[in-house]
């Protein structure tokens, strides 16, 4: 059995920890944490070391001292959103031993009284706060780990942006410590200064005209800046449903345009990856001011034609075709990057594109069919059916 060597210890702001973390801290031979941390508890034994610049550098360092007792000093709950997640991506949870104290999503629920279990917990330290957007809805209730005490007001005016002006801000200051401090403010009155180290709960609510956007595939056209060449509404909600996006998973967007089949991707599941392949600058300059007015500002977008683009990428969950199907060894090359049991959903509206998919058809099965849509128009005085152009597509599970 693998005896662990490696420490988590996680400190309260009073740099309080668990009675169980004691004898490690004490028996440490080496101890590494931040300046903040070795203020908190500055009776240590072991050899001090401060993260090293770059921080990556850290996980080298580590795995040089293995068979060394090492402690980790992290805040809070170090697997959340802590040095804790990083560290068990590099060494075997055999090797570590973990002593939490209480997370500041913890801490902050219980000074308002909120369930845990039905709010949003996310940061955004070192994340865009463009992530917020595709959180707001009305009643929703948000706990956020932030990068300063410029944070509140910038959230603050996203909510007045989106249509949420009155929401409720709470700033709670250094929960657990004799400076804790905590502030109430609308979103559109916010004007406090606060410190650094906060956590920011948010009460979502929403304007009398605000427009409510469902995370389920299907948002309105007009959702997205686009030059006309787009996968439209009722189609890109069958897209959605068949490429099957889930937590974690990575989709390739070939021929991405304005983005919003990506869009829609990491809309419809928690910690979803897209990566969109576009080789024109002004689609890709639509596809990311789209991504981030619409909450998913890490969509990855590249200059890139397929299927020449697509080497060297990470393994895809999903693929889906929305342009260059005709483009030699398109579909073969997709088929043998795509994962096992990973989907694979084409789009064509062109009789040269079709052809290239009923023929993927009939090679491989899976599913074709044709996609009609009619919408009411003015006709004269009078109102008619106007079509669409149908669109043909083809569906495909790897085994």
């Amino acid at each position: 059995m693998t005896t662990p060597w490696l420490t988590l210890i996680g400190l309260g702001e009073d740099g309080s920890f668990s009675t169980a973390a004691c004898t490690a801290l004490e028996t440490a031979d080496i101890i590494y944490g931040s300046a903040r941390h070795f203020e908190l508890v500055p009776a240590l034994s072991g050899e001090k070391r401060l993260w090293p610049s770059p921080f990556s550098k850290v996980f080298d360092d580590l795995a040089a001292l293995k068979g060394q007792s090492v402690a980790v000093l992290a805040t809070g709950d170090p697997q959340w959103y802590g040095i804790g997640s990083s560290l068990a991506r590099y060494f075997p949870s055999e090797e570590m031993v973990v002593f939490p104290a209480p997370s500041a999503f913890q801490l902050a629920a219980a000074r308002l009284g909120w369930a845990v279990q039905e709010t949003e917990c996310l940061s955004i330290h070192g994340r865009p706060v463009d992530l917020l957007r595709s959180l707001l809805y009305p009643g929703a209730r948000l706990l956020v780990l932030t990068s300063n005490g410029k944070a509140p007001a910038q959230v603050g005016k996203i909510l007045a942006g989106e249509g949420y002006s009155k929401s409720r801000l709470t700033v709670l200051e250094h929960l657990g410590g004799d400076k804790e401090r905590i502030i109430f403010k609308t979103a559109d009155a916010w004007t406090e200064e606060v410190a650094d180290f906060h956590t920011l709960a948010v009460e979502v609510i929403a304007d009398p005209d605000t427009k409510v956007h469902s995370r389920v595939p299907g948002l309105a056209d007009d959702m997205f800046r686009h030059d006309g060449k787009m996968t439209k509404q009722e189609v890109r909600s069958v897209t959605l449903a068949a490429l099957k996006p889930y937590p974690g998973a990575l989709l390739w967007d070939v021929g991405a345009g304005c983005g919003s089949v990506a869009i829609e991707w990491l809309r419809a599941a928690n910690r979803t990856k897209a990566i969109g392949l576009e080789p024109y600058a002004d689609r890709r300059q639509m596809a990311a001011e789209n991504a981030v007015a619409l909450g998913v500002p890490h969509l990855d977008l590249r200059n890139a034609n397929a299927p020449d683009g697509l080497r060297d990428l990470p393994e895809p969950d999903a693929i889906f075709i929305g342009g260059g199907l005709t483009a030699d060894g398109m579909i073969e090359t997709c088929l043998e990057a795509l994962k096992a049991a990973g989907t694979l959903v084409a789009n064509a509206v062109t009789l040269e594109s079709e052809a290239v998919l009923l023929d993927a058809y009939r090679q491989h099965g899976g599913d074709l069919k044709r996609l009609s849509v009619q919408r009411a128009s003015a006709v004269g005085g009078l109102t008619g059916w106007r079509p669409a152009m149908p669109v043909t597509q083809w569906s495909f599970t790897k085994s």
